[in-house]
């Protein structure tokens, strides 16, 4: 499911909040990113959030000697080697409770799930998830010094973007200001196992739609905007404005508020099987945004300002995402599961065993602290990149915006997963 330049270079993330419930045609640009906080006045134009402004911190170093492998597919193919101890690591009180929380909400999986990173076995997890049932308040410290240890892999240097649940103008039923449609997944969307036609081919999936007798690609998010899926019943809803939407698929789920004042929430339900592009880079490297422009914030202030070109960059990202509604709890990460605000990231499951937590020292201190593997996102791929979640609301929305870190990533593995991936050869 699932930031970018410092928003739309990465995949899971963010969003915007303008509360007019006019259409985008209808609404005037602001005149200068950030400079006011939003209000809630029924009916007029609103402004983003400013970014929150990070406090600098000097991340810890990575384990020197360890090189990155070029080509690597797993964690276990890139290089594991022992980090330092848990016990070492400065994790506050607080960070350990909400990771203690979530790790709880994850060990249903864990010990289920087979592992891609080559890591870890289901197996491996029992004792520490059961030991996690029992811990008391104050404990959650103690608990992640006792049952885990720490691996780097690769060259350990990490980047880390921001996302949240953002929270736009919709409606159930289409409306004056609501034109935007919210489809649910198409009948015609096809997931094909390509694993089935080759073994060399074991693992990879494409989507795409059958076309007489051919089986093509499916419609990219321009035939979609211009028509392709209307009048099949498919909306589950209308949103009031486009560029709102379309930051509410590039994060993957959300809420909507409704004419009446109720909410409905929405998540990630399918994809179109297009690759994700991120409009921010692309707005970048044209210089219509500068570098400290290119937050979330930056590129609405751009994108409403400049709506034509706006709706074209956009369809530049061809990826389209579909939506369920959901009456749960929520939002719902990677494993099908809640994800929590400040305790859960995103990250590539090739490197990163889900339910797993890590340790990030940033170069900013609200990104650094234990965070839990519970959630993945279209952009973010690779060793050591994560997409920290920050829950709902304007404090979220100001801290993942603009959130862009850069450090050192520490795994939290079941004591001894190190000792066995390296034969018992691995020094700390």
């Amino acid at each position: 499911m699932a930031a970018l330049a410092a928003l739309l270079l990465a995949g899971c993330s963010n969003a915007i909040v303008p509360r007019g419930a006019e259409s985008a045609a209808s609404r005037p640009a602001p005149t200068r990113e950030g400079d006011e906080r939003a209000t809630a006045t029924p009916g007029m134009p609103t402004r983003p959030l400013p970014v929150r402004q990070p406090t600098a911190s000097v991340p810890l170093p990575p384990i020197t000697g360890a090189e990155s492998v070029d080509g690597a597919t797993t964690a276990l193919a890139a290089g594991v080697v022992a980090g330092p101890p848990v016990a070492s690591l400065p994790i506050t009180d607080d960070a350990a409770d909400r990771a203690l929380a979530a790790f709880r909400i994850s060990c249903p999986s864990v010990t289920r799930k087979i592992d891609p990173t080559g890591l870890t076995r289901p197996a491996d997890w029992q004792a520490a998830c059961d030991a996690a049932r029992g811990v008391s308040a104050g404990g959650a410290r103690a608990f992640f010094a006792r049952w885990f240890e720490t691996a780097q892999v690769g060259d350990g240097k990490a980047f880390a973007t921001g996302y949240y649940e953002p929270e736009i103008h919709g409606s159930r039923t289409r409306r004056s200001g609501y034109e935007t449609p919210i489809y649910g997944v198409p009948g015609d969307l096809v997931e094909a196992d390509l694993g089935l036609f080759s073994a060399d081919l074991k693992g990879k999936k494409i989507r795409g739609r059958v076309d007489g007798t051919a089986f093509v690609p499916y419609f990219d998010r321009t035939a979609i905007e211009g028509g392709a899926l209307a009048g099949r019943g498919l909306e589950i809803a209308w949103a009031a404005d486009p560029v709102e939407m379309f930051f509410l698929q590039v994060q993957g789920s959300g809420r909507l508020r409704l004419p009446d004042g109720g909410v409905m929430r929405i998540g990630y339900a399918g994809q179109n099987g297009r690759d994700y592009t991120g409009i921010g880079k692309l707005m970048r490297d044209r210089g219509l945004v500068q570098p400290g422009q290119a937050s979330m914030q930056g590129l609405m202030a751009w994108l409403r300002a400049n709506p034509d070109q706006g709706r074209a960059i956009m369809r530049e990202n061809k990826s389209f995402v579909f939506f369920r509604e959901l009456t749960g709890a929520g939002p719902l990460g990677a494993l099908g599961l809640p994800v929590t605000g400040q305790a859960s990231v995103a990250a590539d499951t090739r490197f990163v065993p889900l339910g797993a937590p890590v340790f990030l020292s940033m170069d900013r201190t609200d990104a650094s602290g234990l965070w839990v593997a519970q959630d993945t996102g279209g952009a973010i791929k690779g060793t050591n990149r994560f997409d920290t979640f920050w829950g709902a609301g304007d404090e979220a929305r100001a801290i993942a915006g603009g959130m862009s870190a850069r450090g050192t990533a520490f795994l939290l593995l079941p004591i001894g997963t190190v000792q066995r991936i390296a034969g018992g050869r691995a020094t700390p």
